[in-house]
């Protein structure tokens, strides 16, 4: 009796694992369904990347080609420093003539496959197959050669510093910007016939070290079939250490196990979110987009040190992991509000590393691009302050508020406000102080500004809307330090926006000096390349609805909620006005239109949000399905535009889940509509939120009523503490709108002043 019991148990046990984890019986794990291919051709910019990495790690890997469709890889890469920047170093395996070798070799390619932790690839004119796996701050590559009777070579490359041999070893740094080097310690499992630099079609071996631009060294194996295995290190330190992160985290050249190893923490990372449902596609696109918010920002700690470009020295980290390489302008919307539910430990380690990176520029002002390089200041505002808050209120104490809000402060206040400047305030900047608004300039008026960039303009509303958006997050940060005066000063500060509102257009309109409204205007392309005369990328249709913080006050301003749906509607419909090589030659970033709405930039990834503020969330519902559905797909073109490092793709796992956060800093998230039929986030804390869709089916969208922690809710949102301790929420979905289901009770705003 006992035996059989057991067996029984067993049973229900195995049957229990197999039907867990998808509805469809197929027993893919997270990791399986996420296809870097996607999007990684752009409709005008720069694309994806088919990356290979680790969550958040310092190696990151993708091979080397003009895009997708390009017919060669250049090389083999051994790490990428930069989001869309070339490999630095490069690995080029060789059979053939010695009058073909040189530092990077070009290669013909076939049976390519790329999964997060894993890449394979056969050179088919070389007849050569490739393996890679990466670790952290290390990886394996294994090399089979097949050609019979025909020399085996290694070529190793450094694009611009120095690379030295010696045996089965190769070591050497390159120069990236703003004095940071990356170094490299690799070692082969054969040892070579030879080695040296490449002089007159042959191997020096005299001469074990070249420097300069495109120097490399040579290994000769022989002249007959074999497999080559590799491992190596990388470092932002030194050679030595590159070598310690080596031999630290690999003690052997096995390929297959070391992509097992990653394959096991990219299941680990990507099943905090499980969905369920039907729809293998949605499923993909869920957990590609999952996927790339772990791209970045990266760690950079190498037992327990790292090289900061900001200061130029090494650090001891204290213990705690230093991350850069985090393009806050595109990620504080949603990026870092989903780290914060889900990888909360590493969000209070990047905000430290942003205090670090403030006190080692020497100026303490925030970061607001921070790269390996150090911080480039791109785009415009200051959101670093949004991260800061928007942690804190949903209960991130692991970070000093009263440091932070320093930094927020001083970054706001004595650094320019200038776009892509990192100069301290100037003019520009006591004129926004006084009159609450940046002054534009006419159309062919002379820039006389310093530090205002050629190219990217003053962004006068684009800065002063952000801006606005900024110094709520700031006023906020003060009323929790109990800074009463600063509080209500900064809050005063954040409707700024309302100086450069023309009622009479209901746009947020530039200004002169003077104060007058620059005229004559189009909305949709006065501004010349990217609208940054005046907007910033998108033009003054996306920036119409930049009021993240009070969106109940731009309500106001429009009228009413009548009023403001119908501009809202209209944003949907309005034509571009131009053939789309004049209007996407003129707004390049400004792709996935759907009327004058662009799904490719962070401005408009809110706005199909806004309908729940004015009362008709069932259009929100029905606008996040059609644009997911339109724009994120399982293909090449699957983006819209520039995904940039988890900007774009946040939007997509919380839309997909089924809310959103429309207002970093404010402990608040829109409800949307799901696309699974359930959904489990395994949160920080331990603790699991749940959203099920009951009568889930593609064509039942619409909410028609909702429980949350087991209360009737008819609310188009919730608050952070209403799911920080887990809790269900339950959406009865249907094919048809409810109009009534959360209509009277809004998301809250900051409301009139």
């Amino acid at each position: 009796m006992k035996i059989s019991n057991i067996c029984f148990f067993i049973c229900i046990l195995i049957l229990s694992a197999c039907t867990s984890i998808n509805n469809d019986s197929t027993n893919k794990q997270p990791v399986d369904y996420v296809n870097p291919y996607m999007g990684n051709i752009s409709h005008l910019l720069v694309p994806t990347y088919p990356t290979i990495h680790l969550p958040n790690s310092m190696l990151r890997v993708y091979p080397e080609r003009a895009d997708f469709t390009g017919d060669v890889i250049n090389g083999l890469p051994l790490i990428v420093t930069s989001h869309r920047g070339r490999s630095a170093f490069n690995l080029s395996p060789y059979q053939g003539s010695v009058e073909n070798i040189k530092p990077v070799i070009a290669y013909s390619y076939d049976r390519e496959k790329l999964a997060p932790y894993f890449y394979e690839v056969d050179l088919d004119d070389q007849q050569t197959h490739i393996q890679y796996a990466p670790s952290h701050q290390s990886a394996i590559y294994q090399i089979d050669y097949t050609q019979t009777d025909s020399p085996v070579y290694l070529i190793l490359n450094s694009k611009n510093g120095e690379i030295k041999v010696d045996g089965n070893t190769v070591s050497g740094y390159q120069k990236l910007e703003n004095n940071t080097n990356v170094y490299i310690y690799l070692q082969t499992e054969q040892t070579p016939i030879q080695s040296g630099t490449w002089k007159d079609n042959t191997i020096d071996e005299s001469r074990k070290q070249a420097q300069g631009r495109d120097s490399f060294v040579v290994l000769y194996y022989g002249d007959k079939p074999q497999t080559i295995n590799l491992r190596y290190g990388i470092s932002f330190i030194s050679e030595e250490q590159a070598k310690n992160n080596l031999q630290r985290e690999l003690k052997d050249y096995n390929v297959k196990q070391l992509a097992d190893k990653g394959r096991a923490i990219w299941n680990e990372v990507l099943g905090k979110i499980k969905v369920n449902g039907d729809n293998d596609t949605e499923k993909t696109v869920f957990y590609t987009s999952l996927y790339r918010c772990y791209e970045r920002p990266v760690c950079i700690s190498e037992d327990g040190h790292y090289f900061s470009a900001f200061d130029g020295k090494v650090h001891e980290d204290g213990g705690k992991p230093f991350y850069t390489d985090d393009w806050i302008w595109d990620t504080y919307r949603a990026t870092h509000p989903l780290r914060v539910l889900i990888e909360a430990e590493t969000e209070v380690n990047i905000i430290n590393s942003y205090l670090l990176m403030a006190e080692q520029m020497g100026n303490n002002w925030m970061p607001t691009f921070p790269e390996i390089t150090g911080d480039s200041r791109r785009m415009n505002s200051n959101h670093a302050v949004a991260t800061v808050i928007d942690g804190y209120t949903k209960g991130l104490k692991g970070f000093d508020l009263e440091k932070a809000y320093t930094a927020c402060k001083k970054g706001i206040e004595e650094k320019t406000l200038i776009p892509w400047s990192g100069a301290p305030a100037g003019w520009l900047d006591e004129f926004y102080k006084e009159y609450g608004y940046i002054p534009a300039l006419y159309p062919g008026e002379k820039e006389t500004v310093e530090n205002v960039n050629s190219f990217e303009k003053r962004q006068p509303i684009a800065v002063t809307l952000g801006t606005s958006y900024d110094q709520w997050c700031l006023s906020q940060i003060a009323k929790a330090l109990g800074k009463t005066d600063e509080a209500d000063y900064y809050l005063k500060c954040s409707y700024n926006y309302r100086n450069v509102y023309n009622a009479e257009t209901g746009f947020f309109h530039p200004k002169d000096k003077n104060g007058k409204f620059i005229e004559p205007f189009d909305y949709r392309y006065s501004g010349g390349m990217g609208a940054r005369d005046y907007y910033g990328e998108n033009n003054g249709w996306v920036y119409r609805w930049d009021v993240p913080h009070n969106i109940a006050d731009l309500i106001g301003l429009m009228g009413g909620n009548e009023q403001f749906i119908a501009n809202l509607n209209r944003t949907f419909t309005e034509p571009l006005g131009k053939g789309k090589p004049d209007f996407y030659g003129q707004l390049p970033d400004h792709t996935g239109n759907v009327g004058q709405f662009s799904m490719a930039n962070e401005p408009s990834l809110h706005i199909p949000y806004l309908y729940n503020y004015a009362g008709q969330p069932w259009k929100t519902q029905k606008r996040i399905h059609t644009l997911i559905n339109q724009w994120f797909r399982n293909d090449l073109m699957g983006l819209p535009g520039d995904e940039d490092g988890g900007g774009t793709s946040a939007f997509v796992v919380f839309s997909m889940m089924g809310f959103y956060p429309v207002t970093p800093g404010m402990p608040v998230y829109n409800i949307g509509s799901p696309f699974f039929a359930n959904t489990k986030m395994a949160m920080s804390n331990g603790k699991v939120f749940e959203i099920e869709a009951q009568n889930y089916s593609d064509d039942n969208k619409y909410i028609q009523s909702a429980t949350l922690n087991g209360k009737e809710w008819n609310k188009a949102w919730f608050s952070h503490s209403d799911i920080e301790n887990g809790g269900k929420l339950i959406l009865v979905m249907g094919n048809k709108p409810n109009r009534n289901w959360g209509a009277k009770d809004v998301p809250p705003s900051a409301g009139k002043l």
